[in-house]
């Protein structure tokens, strides 16, 4: 089928010809994928250490261990949803899946490139104020630990190598085809954008503080990916994230920890870093995208 011309980045399923029903097929069959690939691979995983003597990659408690292996087994319940997205799109939908990348067809990698730069000079910024701002409570910030080479290399390998799916996964499920079954039967935008920031929330077992930040990110993706008319600038900083997160989690030794997210509660005073990279971010991505001029409508 034909992109629908003249339309942003959440229209992009509503396809004259193409049945709305498709998009709530879809959604089911994204929804159900999600959770079967991820029992698949842990059930893989798991039974990888009964036949072959593999480390454990959970423990008593179903918390990912913090090893390569459990780290490893966490990606990838989640980074082939991609290609469920993607596939759902051609064959449910009917359309090219190119369209739940952007307005383009495709993933625009200058752009993206570009999004990351500014991604990292917003971590930064974000990390500066939150550390500021849990010093200045006399609460521990944890952003600094060393757990030698030996446990942090194979844990480094396995987060440049599968973070960036794990994350762009998360992206086309909920800021790309969740956005986009919503614009199907909505022409308003905002919806999608809350429900899915929602949704995208309900998956985390942070506490209050954690769950707001969490929804922010989503929120504020969603909408540069309607602004930008793609999923470029939410994939570079969701990768971003992702990598330094587990990073410095691994090099201190406490990527277990990390993982069990409700272990942990997060400080009320850590959103102050929230607002800052988010609020740099979406500064920075804007001015380039005008600058740029980076098209938001199809053609």
């Amino acid at each position: 089928m034909a992109v629908p011309r003249g339309v942003t980045f959440d229209r992009l399923a509503a396809i004259s010809g193409v049945r709305p029903w498709r998009a709530i097929v879809g959604t089911l069959i994204v929804a159900a994928g999600f959770l079967g690939i991820g029992v698949v691979v842990v059930v893989a995983f798991m039974l990888g250490t009964e036949l072959f003597g593999l480390p454990e990659a959970v423990d008593q408690a179903g918390i990912p261990r913090g090893n390569a292996y459990g780290l490893a087994m966490t990606l990838l319940s989640i980074a082939p949803v991609l290609l469920l997205v993607l596939g759902t799109a051609a064959l449910v939908q009917r359309r090219r899946p190119g369209t739940v990348s952007s307005v383009a067809g495709r993933l625009r990698w200058s752009w993206m490139g570009q999004c990351a730069a500014v991604a990292v000079v917003a971590l930064v910024l974000g990390q500066a104020a939150q550390w500021l701002a849990l010093s200045a409570a006399g609460l521990d910030s944890g952003m600094f630990g060393w757990g030698g080479w030996a446990a942090f290399l194979p844990l480094l390998i396995v987060i440049l190598l599968l973070v960036p799916f794990q994350a762009a996964a998360e992206e086309y499920v909920f800021r790309g085809w969740f956005m986009q079954a919503v614009g199907a039967h909505v022409r308003n935008p905002v919806w999608g954008i809350l429900i899915g920031s929602a949704l995208f929330a309900s998956l985390h077992g942070y506490s209050w503080a954690g769950l707001v930040d969490v929804f922010s990110f989503g929120a504020v993706m969603a909408w540069l990916a309607v602004r930008t008319g793609g999923l470029e600038a939410p994939i570079a900083l969701h990768v971003v994230n992702n990598v330094v997160a587990f990073g410095i989690s691994a090099a201190a030794g406490d990527l277990q920890d990390a993982l069990d997210q409700g272990k942990s509660p997060v400080p009320w005073q850590a959103l102050a870093g929230t607002v800052v990279q988010l609020g740099v971010y979406a500064f920075g991505v804007m001015y380039l995208a005008k600058k740029q001029s980076i098209k938001t409508i199809s053609e």
